[in-house]
């Protein structure tokens, strides 16, 4: 079985991003870059099966400007055994991705593809989605186990109350939680062995795809800084405060 991977460039988590001064956008210049995190744990879950002997191939996918071959490669020295980078300068909006990885779906014809839930820059839990209804596949979203048996595949999924178990019959579409695995980390030997796997390019503009954006941005804008909390010296004190300033309880 092949599988495919999408993954997306993102800056780092741990980098507390600001709006831009013209509160149109977000100041990302000069921002360390990374794989969004959920994006990595889709690649060892991939990279897990293979070591299980339940895929023979693992392919990796990002759409974006040259940029995303870092990524591509490090997703490769990860465990994947290729990567394919739809090339575009343009900053895509979830459907237009979709529709780019639905042409690779076409091209490649997967058993299995799995995606990170959402990516930590946009949050907006679309792509994986509206992927399966382009490529017409069941989907599992917010997958916290995957068994992958001969014609099927069992998804836990984390729901409002509690875990739901869905069966999906190959060729699926699988979005990851974070319980899912704990991504490793690249060894220098694979590092090095990943710049020499093979990376194709394809123009978005040879897809076909309609890329023009459907929303439009009119302000970003930081969060509202939180009222420091404070201390009581007894719980009358506690409930007082609940009740008659918080107006919490009755």
């Amino acid at each position: 079985m092949k599988i495919l991977v999408a993954i997306k460039r993102v800056v780092d988590y741990n980098v507390k991003v600001r709006p831009t001064s013209d509160g149109k956008g977000v100041d990302i210049a000069n921002a360390k870059k990374s794989i969004n995190p959920f994006c990595e744990i889709a690649v060892e879950e991939a990279v897990r099966l293979k070591e299980a002997k339940q895929a023979d191939e693992v392919i990796v996918v990002s759409v974006g400007a040259d940029a995303v071959q870092e990524q591509l490669r490090t997703a490769m020295a990860l465990g994947a055994d290729r990567a394919i980078q739809v090339k575009t300068d343009a900053e895509l909006e979830p459907l237009a991705i979709a529709k780019a990885l639905a042409a690779i779906v076409e091209q490649e014809q997967p058993g299995l593809v799995i995606l990170g839930k959402q990516s930590i820059d946009g949050d907006n839990n679309q792509t994986g989605q509206m992927l399966a209804a382009l490529t017409n596949r069941p989907q599992g979203t917010f997958a916290s186990e995957l068994v992958v048996n001969d014609n099927d595949v069992q998804v836990t999924r984390e729901v409002d109350g509690g875990l739901q178990t869905l069966s999906l019959s190959l060729p699926a579409i699988i979005t990851t939680d974070l319980r899912l695995n704990e991504p490793r980390y690249a060894s220098l030997p694979n590092i090095m062995k990943a710049k020499r796997k093979p990376l194709a390019v394809t123009e978005l503009s040879e897809l076909g795809i309609d890329a023009e954006p459907k929303v439009v941005i009119t302000a970003v804008e930081a969060p509202a800084q939180r009222k420091a909390g404070i201390k009581v010296e007894s719980v009358a004190e506690l409930v007082d405060k609940l009740k008659n300033e918080a107006k919490v309880i009755a």
